[in-house]
Formats: C-alpha cells, structure tokens, sequence
C-alpha cells in the first residue's frame, strides 16, 4: 500500500519537470556562452549599430563630397541639332558675281570641355566642408554611444538569465528539502509523534514551492528570449550561461573624478560639442551671402561650324577661352540676415543642449555610483546572510530529526534559506548591473 503514495509524488514531480522544459527549446542545440562573447555576437547581429554604422559611413562620404566641391571641375559636354534650311547670305558683287557670306549649315555639331575653379565663396565651401566634417565625426561618436548602450544592454539581460536560471535552483533546491522533510514527518506520522496536521503544513509548503517553481521556470524562459531578442538571435535559440560572476571588493573613484571622466570619455558629450561646432560653422555658410562669389573657368570648344570663326565653313574647328566671373547680391529682401539669425538661434540651441546634457550626466553618474556603492554593501549582508541561513537550517533539522524542534521551525528555517539564497543571487546580479550601468555612464 505504501508503494501507490511514493509513485504518486513521483508522477508530480515529474509532470512539473515536464511541463517546465520549453517546448520551443526541443531539438534546439545548447550553446555556452560568456559574457564577453554575447557582447560579441550582439554586436554583430544587432540591426540598430549596423544602421548607426552606415549611417557614419554615409557621414564620412558626405564630407567627402564638400571637399570636392572647392577644388577644380572638369566637364565635357556635347550636342547635335539640325536646322531648318534658310537662305544663305550672299552679297553681289555685279551682275553675275554674287559671294556667299553666310552659307546654310544644317548640321550643327559642338564638344565643349569646361574646367572651373572656384576662388572666392564668402567662406561657404570652407563652412560647409567644416560642418560635414564635424558631423561625420559626431556620427562616430553616436556609433559609439549605441555600442556602449548595447553592451549595457545585453550585459544586463545575460546577468538576468543568470539570475533566473540561480532562482530557479534555489526553489529546486528547497522543493528537494522540503520533500525530505515531508519523508520524515510521514514517518514521524506513522510512529504517532506527530499529527497530521503537521503533515498537512509540510504537504502546503510543498504545493506552494511548488507553484514558485513554476514560476521561476517561466521567468527562465522570459529571461532567455529577452537575451536572444538583444543578441539578434534566433528566440528558440538555447543558451548555457558560462560566465560566473564576479564580486570585485576594488574602491571606485570618488564621485568627483567620475564625473570629470565621464565629460571627457562618455561620446554623447563630444558628439554634442561638436554639433555645436557644426551650427558655428553653420552661421558661416549662412553669412556667405554677404560677400561676392568669384570663379575663374576655362573653356575649349569644337565645333562644326564654330561660332567664333567667320564667315561660317562646314568643317570642324577648336577654340578657347578662360575668364573670371564675379556675382553679388545686391539685394535680396534680407534673406541672407534670415538665413544667419536662423543659424545664430540654431547655435544657441546646441549651446543650451550641451549645457543640459552635461548636468544630466552629472545626475546619472552620482546615481549610478550612488547605486552601485549601495549594491556593493548588500552583496556582502546577503552573503553573510546565506551563512546564518544555512547554519539555522542545519542545527532546526538536526534537532527535528531528534525531536527537540517542532515541525513550524524547520518549516521557517527552509523558507529563511530560501529567500536567504535568493537575496544572495539578486544582491550580485544587482551589483553587476549597477557595476555595467556606472562604466556606461562614465563612457567606458
């Protein structure tokens, strides 16, 4: 009789195992991976950085391109037109004398290659190769910024996995405890040393860790899309995490020389400084306007017939010329005073967005090393804390097993270690996560 109650709680347990394997994860091989290699894979794969990339590529170009505008051009050109027959000028030199001054060409070929040098802009072309040049150099900096904000991301999601995958062994744990426990009373139960009301208490807490259980292997398998999902891997993908952590007990700086560090590293700062530099450079341009453009050109015509040649002859022939040209606005109803106090105001707002950004980097720093100097103490309390659990769990079961405890202390010596355990795992992986946060917001 005895042997149906055990193939019953065998027959539960495993339908809990069962029913907490992924379905999605059947037949999917399992990869081990660091830290340090999800950083990798999460920065090849991810879609946001391969567009922050091309975007800084498309940048660099683009500086490329205002170069070339101040240097010399080349262009050939050519065209063929038909004409519609006229009569030819002729002039009469007598009654049966007439010369043909102007004879009816109805081909007309021309070729014309043209080179032209800009001399004077008003300072355009040097301010626009400025602004295209600190802007390409802005969107490397936002490059890097995405990357550290990735690598903060999957940082963060690894050591959660880690922190669910830890969760889930400590309930696994207890549920294993537990059942010892109920073994014993059950024995204790049948020698009439205890009621069965204590039995019910021990088969309560079992359903209860039980249920947890459940729960914690779903917040495993929540962790783990999330980390596949930052990785740009595929979400049924299983991964074995294969880094420990690691509890450093190195003194930080002091908040001040973060805070200096983070203004001179952290890629958001120099990306705004020099967009600032690109609305200086921007006020330039705008005031070009102000000033005369001049451009020297050369050119060399061939052509059938050629204009320049006189009378006109059906033959092909070259001609040239060079010069200088000058433009000036004299007026145009202020549009160069519009344009440059438009670029003035845009400059202020760089200004003012770079003075803001500076003290919101002042306030996530002192956060983020307010929180990690928090989290570090907690590590230690909760390791000291698993210490005692441990030590109370062992001394209760000891003395139930021989009768000087009742069935409630082992009971609350089980829970206490739990949350003893899980309080350790959510102490370092919180560490680690304030630890990444604090080497982001000072641009590492």
């Amino acid at each position: 009789m005895p042997v149906r109650p055990m193939k019953g709680k065998i027959m539960r347990r495993c339908m809990i195992v069962l029913l907490c394997v992924p379905l999605f994860l059947l037949g999917q091989e399992r990869r081990s991976l660091t830290i340090e290699e999800c950083i990798a894979i999460g920065t090849q794969q991810s879609k946001s950085i391969f567009i922050s990339r091309s975007k800084a590529a498309a940048a660099r170009e683009k500086s490329s391109e205002t170069d070339a505008a101040g240097l010399p051009s080349l262009k050939l050109s050519g065209s063929y037109s038909r004409l519609s027959p006229v009569t030819p000028f002729t002039i009469s030199m007598g009654p049966t004398t007439q010369i043909t001054i102007s004879p009816s060409i109805l081909n007309n070929y021309q070729a014309r290659l043209t080179l032209t040098q800009p001399l004077f802009t008003g300072f355009r072309l040097s301010g626009t190769s400025e602004m295209m040049e600190y802007t390409a150099a802005a969107s490397e900096e936002d490059l890097r910024r995405d990357q550290s904000q990735l690598v903060l991301d999957i940082t963060n999601s690894y050591w959660s996995y880690y922190k669910a995958i830890e969760f889930k062994r400590s309930v696994e744990e207890n549920l294993s405890q537990i059942g010892a426990h109920l073994a014993d009373i059950q024995n204790m139960q049948k020698q009439g040393i205890v009621t069965t009301n204590d039995v019910l208490k021990v088969k309560v807490q079992l359903n209860a860790v039980e249920l947890m259980f459940m729960d914690a292997d779903n917040a495993v398998q929540l962790a783990l899309l999330g980390l596949n999902s930052t990785l740009g891997l595929p979400l049924n993908t299983d991964i074995a995490i294969a880094s420990a952590p690691e509890f450093t007990t190195q003194d930080i700086l002091a908040v001040s020389g973060l805070i200096d560090q983070a203004m001179t590293t952290r890629p958001e700062t120099k990306s705004m400084e020099l967009r600032v530099k690109v609305s200086e450079a921007a006020v330039t341009v705008a005031q070009a306007s102000w000033y005369p453009q001049v451009a020297a050109s050369a050119n060399y015509l061939y052509a059938n017939p050629n204009s320049r040649i006189f009378p006109s002859v059906d033959k092909f022939n070259g001609t040239w010329d060079v010069g200088v040209s000058l433009g000036f606005d004299i007026w145009n109803w202020q549009t160069a005073a519009h344009q440059t106090a438009q670029a003035k105001a845009a400059l202020e707002q760089a200004s003012a967005g770079l003075a803001q950004l500076k003290d919101a980097i002042v306030l996530d720093v002192t956060s983020s090393y307010l929180s990690t100097m928090k989290a570090k103490q907690k590590v230690a309390k909760a390791a000291e804390g698993v210490t005692q659990a441990e030590e109370n769990y062992r001394i209760t079961n000891d003395k139930f097993k021989s009768g000087l405890a009742i069935n409630s202390d082992l009971l609350d010596a089980e829970n206490a270690l739990l949350q003893a355990k899980i309080n350790y795992t959510s102490a370092v992986v919180d560490h680690l996560m304030a630890s990444a946060k604090l080497q982001r917001s000072i641009g590492k």
